[in-house]
């Protein structure tokens, strides 16, 4: 490419420039509910641990990891339901705009 501006040769500048791959609105939805339902899954296992008395482990630390890991995973399905309900519109451009033909 140096050769080619040093040669006087037109260069297209597009090819410099570095093309981010855009994250759709829908995929951070669906990625913010896939962490939901991990946390909160692992969350209520950690309780679960705690309720049934494991006795090789301090059952404190599955209290605290359970009721932490399951109140990320609530505040995670909130905000997907909420980012749902207020993104529909842009939600709705976006699958258009995938379905319109490029020319």
């Amino acid at each position: 490419m140096l050769k080619a501006i040093e040669a006087g040769v037109p260069v297209n500048a597009d090819l410099l420039t570095s093309k981010k791959k855009t994250r759709s609105i829908k995929r951070d939805l669906v990625d913010r509910l896939t962490g939901a339902l991990i946390t909160s899954l692992m969350g209520l296992a950690f309780l679960i641990l705690y309720f049934v008395k494991v006795n090789t482990f301090n059952t404190g630390l599955f209290l605290l990891a359970g009721a932490l890991m399951a109140a990320v995973g609530i505040g995670l399905f909130i905000s997907f339901y909420v980012g749902k309900k207020m993104l529909a519109k842009e939600i709705e451009a976006e699958e258009r705009a995938l379905e319109t033909p490029k020319e």
